[in-house]
């Protein structure tokens, strides 16, 4: 071969190469949510003004959670998944195992702008939502006020909603048990408070009608299948825009995090760290409630929003008193045994 022929193979290769790598520099930026209605909003409120604001092209993607894929991603260095929502057990997993980018904080701002629950190595808190007491106003003019009333089955004959599984149903028997929020974990976390959290469920066992999917309880709370139940904050707020007078009783809510994280090996890091930067801004967090009516996590948004649209949120003032936060710790420790005990316990 002369030595012009191998000259040209080489630097066509080369340039092959250069074309691969930068191709795969230049990869839009993909951010992965939840899919539904909760993505529309965040396209709305996120992901087009982004665009519009730095010019980046973000592709939208949806998954059920969990952190499978984005294991596969970067186990095998084949990662197109950029900025993603967790939620907070697979967020504190996925950040122990090296799956997911420390968090650039100054480039987002000064952790104190947002609520504890929101700051962590690997994630920053996105939006806030609630299991609380649901009932229908129409079929109860005085409602029930806490979970001690939700046990009190003479003065509220009929059957309770519950989610099917330990968690949310633990903490609620202890609180309806007279255990201050404040003092659940550390009760739970206990033999003897186990057992006091199954012995309280016993009294409502027969009374209990299980739920699984987020739209059962106010379905069931329309037809009168239940007369109350636990229930995630958002689906009661959107079936009273759709004419129902459906009442939340916040007094013990059980709130959690979601979050935004940056898949470890991310090609787009530093665009997905902007990302991250521009959703848990004041002025973008602040148009999220009104999408869909979860709280959001930057202090000076959760201030500035307006008190009818708050009074609907977990993080408004008067709805955080006797709150109690989802301690995820607690569950990743604790979760394979209590659901074990839960569903043999359930199945009887």
């Amino acid at each position: 071969m002369s030595t012009k022929k191998l000259l040209s193979l080489t630097l066509g290769a080369a340039a092959m190469l250069a074309s691969t790598s930068f191709n795969a520099q230049a990869r839009d930026l993909t951010v992965v949510g939840w899919g539904g209605a909760s993505q529309v909003v965040h396209h709305d409120v996120y992901f087009a003004p982004f665009s519009a604001k730095t010019g980046t092209k973000i592709v939208e993607d949806s998954y059920n959670g969990g952190l499978a894929k984005i294991k596969a991603m970067v186990d095998t260095n084949s990662v197109t998944w950029d900025a993603i929502l967790v939620e907070a057990p697979d967020l504190l997993r996925g950040c122990e195992n090296g799956l997911f980018e420390t968090i650039a904080w100054d480039k987002i701002g000064p952790k104190s702008d947002y609520i504890d629950a929101a700051v962590s190595d690997c994630g920053v808190g996105s939006y806030v939502w609630a299991v609380a007491l649901a009932y229908d106003g129409d079929a109860l003019k005085e409602g029930p006020k806490n979970w001690v009333d939700f046990w009190d089955v003479k003065k509220f004959p009929g059957k309770r909603g519950m989610r099917k599984g330990a968690k949310f149903n633990l903490e609620i028997a202890l609180m309806a048990d007279g255990v201050a929020p404040k003092d659940v974990y550390e009760v739970l976390a206990t033999k003897e408070g186990q057992d006091r959290a199954f012995a309280k469920l016993d009294q409502l066992k027969a009374n209990i009608q299980w739920w699984e999917a987020g739209a059962q309880p106010p379905e069931w709370l329309a037809s009168g299948d239940v007369v109350m139940t636990t229930a995630y904050n958002g689906r009661i707020t959107n079936a009273n825009k759709e004419g129902k007078n459906f009442k939340i009783s916040w007094d013990g809510q059980v709130y959690a995090v979601d979050s935004w994280a940056v898949v470890k090996r991310s090609s787009n890091k530093d665009k997905a760290m902007e990302f991250v930067g521009f959703a848990s801004a004041e002025e973008n967090q602040v148009k999220f409630p009104a999408g869909i009516p979860y709280g959001v996590t930057n202090k000076k948004a959760i201030a500035a929003i307006p008190a009818a649209l708050s009074a609907e949120l977990p993080t408004d003032e008067a709805n955080l008193k006797n709150a109690l936060a989802n301690d995820t710790e607690f569950w990743i420790d604790f979760e394979g045994e209590l659901n074990e005990r839960f569903n043999s316990w359930a199945a009887k």
